[in-house]
């Protein structure tokens, strides 16, 4: 089995890292093929720039399909994922959506833990799509700043930590996710400071995207996520535009 790990991020590190990180938790039966977007931000943190990272997702995979047999979003706020799924007949699954189905099968309501304020309102709209208000808790967030987004992890640390053991005790949460790209990896590191599940989004989208190729459901061709009829597109990079005007 082949997946496609797409990072709408342009940091070929943190695409390296996230890789890394998921290798740990992937059946032996599965490739995971992993790409960095080649334009947009070094990471994403706001509603603009993840409708930037949603097209170059969309170009990402019109490329890159071929002999796939499911592909992840690994950008927590899931940037392209609806548009995706409307577009292409792989299974496709992301962070955010993800992650906040595995906390719901281990707990009532979760928490979401991330690195810098700029990113909850766009995390709170993630919650809403997937219809999950109730059960989340809200987005809890450090108040102190840190100096790089590719040592966040070593560098806040204990303020994380500290802020998902208050999700637990003042917010009564019973699972914790921790979002962003940048975090990946750290619940693996941290679990067993935190007195409740701990979610990594990247292991969770890995994880569903393999079981989803394994059930073999055929794509929509009717309904809301069936792929659109053909339409001319104009100055489109090559694959998405013969994808969309069904050349290919």
């Amino acid at each position: 089995m082949r997946i496609l790990m797409i990072n709408p991020n342009t940091s070929v590190l943190m695409t390296e890292r996230m890789a890394e990180s998921a290798s740990h938790s992937l059946a032996p039966d599965v490739d995971l093929v992993a790409m960095t977007a080649p334009h947009g931000m070094p990471y994403i943190s706001s509603r603009a720039e993840a409708l930037i990272a949603g097209a170059t997702t969309l170009e990402m995979i019109a490329a890159h399909q071929d002999g796939m047999d499911a592909v992840v979003i690994a950008a927590f706020g899931d940037p392209g994922l609806v548009a995706a799924r409307e577009q292409f007949d792989l299974p496709i699954t992301a962070m955010a959506e993800a992650a906040m189905h595995t906390a719901c099968m281990l707990g009532h309501r979760f928490a979401i833990v991330t690195f810098t304020q700029v990113m909850t309102a766009w995390y709170e709209d993630a919650v809403a799509l997937a219809g999950l208000q109730a059960r989340c808790t809200g987005v809890r967030v450090p108040d102190v700043g840190f100096r790089s987004i590719d040592h966040v992890q070593g560098e806040l640390e204990e303020a994380l930590i500290e802020l998902c053991c208050r999700a637990v005790t003042d917010d009564k949460a019973d699972t914790i996710i921790l979002a962003g790209a940048p975090l990946t990896g750290f619940a693996a590191k941290v679990a067993d400071r935190v007195p409740v599940p701990l979610i990594d989004p990247l292991d969770a989208a890995v994880g569903q995207a393999a079981l989803l190729a394994r059930l073999r459901t055929r794509p929509a061709r009717a309904g809301r996520f069936a792929r659109p009829p053909s339409k001319l597109a104009t100055g489109l990079p090559p694959a998405l535009g013969a994808w969309i005007e069904h050349r290919t």
